[in-house]
């Protein structure tokens, strides 16, 4: 067990990680409403965020609450923009403690990692076992409600068993009650902290499962994650101690949409379907994006947007797909996708 880090505070609160911190909040959201409002005397709202965590006096704003329906119904907190600076301040300096700890296939919110990487790393698995194995079993599961099941004073646990600084950890309870949860249970969905605070949470099962049971083939993307095995029988009794461990260490439960399944008929991870020869789109998406290809022409021929509207939503499926065993699917579509001027933009033409 590693020793828990001191003396982190100074790093946490100086000015230089604050207007850092204020860089990467504003990457990709220069102009929105919230960082050009927080632009404005930038300098003077960073010192007055410095004195408030200086002073122990700070506390976590209301956050932006909407809904999100893709592909579940969630509930998004996003905190303000200055809560956001004081995340990224914290993170930048203790996420470094943690990622040391964390395994190498555990993928979701780590650098140099992300969705194509584990469904990269999937297929490694697949193919490493064929020579190997008559036929392989996939145990693939997920967390019931995991943000909402998370409980506050088991995280606040675990981070102090790598950090060390009380006032940091002062910072990290602040944040972690601060967002409207009752019972001290829940993180916000929509936080940067909360990306790292669910790593962490669920660092515990990683390490159960590769150092105590000894999985080999266990891959993880936030709290989807998939085990593969050569007895069917062995998986489910796998899964058992799995659901024990989950309820009885970190108060959560599986989804029941759990199963143990051929890895042959393909794996439905990370928005891919994974073989050993090969990975094909999620059904749901390609008619998803058929869906949104029919309304997007439908509203460019009423004269509702514009090409330069509709481009980011063509270039964002096209990369998608570009993952994956496609090109006939892509092509197949983007011929079906015919953009009709508006009949009033017709006869200006005329």
């Amino acid at each position: 067990m590693p020793k828990p880090v001191n003396g982190l505070w100074d790093a946490i609160t100086s000015f230089e990680n604050l207007v850092a911190a204020y860089h990467e909040c504003r990457r990709g959201k220069r102009y929105t409403e919230a960082a050009l409002k927080f632009s404005f005397s930038v300098e003077q709202k960073l010192f007055e965020l410095q004195g408030e965590l200086l002073n122990m006096s700070w506390s976590p704003g209301r956050p932006h609450e909407f809904m999100v329906r893709d592909p579940k119904p969630r509930l998004i907190q996003a905190p303000p923009f200055a809560d956001r600076v004081v995340h990224h301040a914290l993170v930048r300096v203790i996420e470094p403690l943690f990622e040391r700890r964390f395994i190498k296939d555990s993928y979701a919110c780590r650098k140099e990692k992300g969705v194509h990487a584990s469904v990269d790393r999937l297929q490694a698995f697949l193919r490493a076992r064929q020579p190997r194995e008559d036929r392989t079993w996939a145990l693939q599961a997920d967390i019931s409600k995991y943000f909402a099941s998370i409980n506050h004073d088991r995280l606040m646990t675990i981070i102090a068993r790598m950090v060390g600084d009380r006032k940091a950890l002062w910072l990290c309870r602040q944040i972690i009650g601060g967002y409207g949860y009752d019972e001290g249970v829940g993180i916000p969905v929509g936080a940067l902290t909360s990306q790292l605070f669910a790593n962490v949470y669920l660092d515990q099962l990683d390490h159960w499962a590769k150092d105590q049971m000894g999985v080999e083939h266990y891959l993880r993307y936030m709290d989807d994650f998939v085990i593969l095995g050569s007895d069917k029988a062995d998986l489910w009794r796998f899964y058992d101690g799995l659901a024990d461990f989950l309820a009885t260490d970190l108060s959560l439960r599986l989804n029941r949409k759990t199963s143990v399944f051929p890895a042959s008929r393909g794996i439905d991870f990370c928005g891919y379907r994974v073989w050993t020869t090969h990975v094909l789109p999620r059904k749901r998406n390609v008619k998803k994006a058929r869906r949104k290809f029919r309304h997007l022409a439908a509203q460019y021929h009423r004269g509702l947007m514009t090409f330069e509207e509709i481009k980011p939503y063509v270039t964002s499926f096209t990369g998608y797909m570009k993952h994956c065993q496609s090109r006939r699917t892509v092509e197949t579509m983007l011929d079906e996708f015919v953009l009709i001027p508006a009949r009033r933009e017709r006869k200006d033409h005329e």
